[in-house]
């Protein structure tokens, strides 16, 4: 437990957090909550391509909701930090996939076995490495990459919904250059709702529901840890901390977790396995909303992830009346109040990543990253990172540090 990085306390969690509750972290928190939420469409379309009983998938995305909202809440409230918890979505996309070839208790006998990699990675300290090693410019070149898409998808309805986009976007802009006191995020989620109640959204297909997770046992193949189970292990431990911590970093958190990021991720992943879930860990996105300067001063970001949590917990036995609603809304809405919520983080991480050292390892970082490619079902932002880094050893040896040590280094 040396390796894992100590936090502040639980114990005077709930008063600080009504302490530091303000409007700017609130909206910051429900924007990345109804963002996880709506998220969960992705498990339902890969559940449903590949063929998965509806009534498992639903039981997925409550328990996706509940775990990682349970987590969600107590790694903010411990560490005073922007930490938002959700699962991989190259992870779930894997999962959904594998399930026709090796079974759900072995799928999940893999994410089991894949946790505990995770888990011990963080125990050693592994993570507080890599993050040493890696150049932040490469990193934040991949946090850009992940996020393009999120920028892309927030302008694109401006072709095919111009009215509502101009609206909403607008909105943004003029309150955060005349009211100064009301969260831009805010104002542009009423200029939505506003434009919507206007004309007219049909919610006769809504129903009400109430579900909770389901215990199941997993069962342990060699067939599905090869194929499942390394290269989620690979994704928690290569993909997915690197690019959260990355996030906060960039946003002017000089200490940041790593450790313990991926510990609780592979102890989270260890119980989801329990609950046809697939993973437990930081979510990049959210993280990006809930750290950003949207969300108020710094020490205070905290409060974000805390809410996004709380909103998973308690939307999750509601999923489906829930994810109906989102439904409901066109689905420009979310994109568009998502997109705003990420506009400075892209900002902070194109600068970091162009601005100085490792310019070509944090391009090609970037360009990975956005492309979306996968090599050996690893998803691109662990190429991202390994490319980056191989690229910019070749072509900016001397912007490494430890290279520049060892050359000014006397010979004995």
């Amino acid at each position: 437990m040396k390796h894992i990085e100590k936090g502040v306390s639980l114990r005077h969690a709930p008063a600080d957090f009504i302490r530091d509750l303000n409007v700017d972290n609130a909206s910051a928190g429900v924007v990345a909550g109804i963002f996880g939420i709506s998220a969960s469409v992705i498990h339902v379309g890969a559940g449903t391509a590949a063929g998965l009983d509806p009534h498992f998938i639903m039981i997925w995305v409550i328990s996706y909701l509940l775990i990682n909202g349970l987590f969600g809440l107590l790694m903010p409230a411990y560490y005073r930090l922007p930490l938002p918890m959700a699962n991989s979505i190259p992870g779930a996309l894997l999962f959904a996939s594998i399930i026709p070839v090796v079974g759900v208790e072995a799928a999940l006998g893999a994410s089991l076995i894949a946790g505990a990699i995770a888990l011990v990675a963080g125990l050693a300290g592994v993570m507080g490495i890599v993050m040493k090693l890696i150049p932040m410019p490469i990193v934040m070149g991949m946090v850009g990459g992940i996020l393009l898409k999120f920028g892309l998808n927030m302008v694109e309805p401006l072709e095919n919904a111009l009215l509502p986009a101009a609206i909403m976007i607008l909105a943004f802009f003029l309150s955060a250059r005349f009211l100064r006191r009301v969260p831009p995020l805010i104002v542009a989620m009423l200029a939505g709702i506003a434009y919507m109640s206007y004309a007219g959204i049909d919610f006769s297909g809504v129903e009400f529901s109430v579900n909770f997770p389901e215990f199941i046992a997993p069962e342990f193949t060699l067939e599905a840890f090869l194929a499942y189970g390394l290269p989620l292990a690979l994704i928690l431990i290569g993909m997915e901390t690197p690019a959260g911590v990355g996030l906060v970093k960039g946003m002017g958190y000089k200490e940041v977790p790593a450790n313990a990021i991926t510990a609780v991720g592979g102890l989270g992943t260890m119980i989801s396995a329990f609950f046809n879930l697939h993973s437990t860990c930081i979510a990049a996105p959210m993280t990006g909303i809930c750290s950003s300067p949207e969300s108020g001063k710094l020490d205070k970001r905290w409060v974000a992830a805390v809410i996004a949590g709380a909103i998973f917990m308690v939307a999750a036995p509601f999923y489906g009346f829930v994810i109906n609603l989102i439904e409901a809304m066109p689905s420009y809405f979310v994109a568009i109040v998502a997109g705003l919520a990420l506009l400075k983080v892209i900002t902070s991480a194109m600068h970091m990543a162009f601005s100085g050292k490792h310019e070509m390892g944090g391009l090609f970082s970037f360009l990975i990253a956005a492309s979306g490619l996968q090599i050996l079902d690893i998803g691109s932002s662990f190429w991202a990172l390994v490319l980056g880094v191989l690229i910019s050893l070749l072509f900016e040896t001397k912007d490494f540090e430890f290279i520049r040590r060892v050359a000014h280094e006397p010979s004995a």
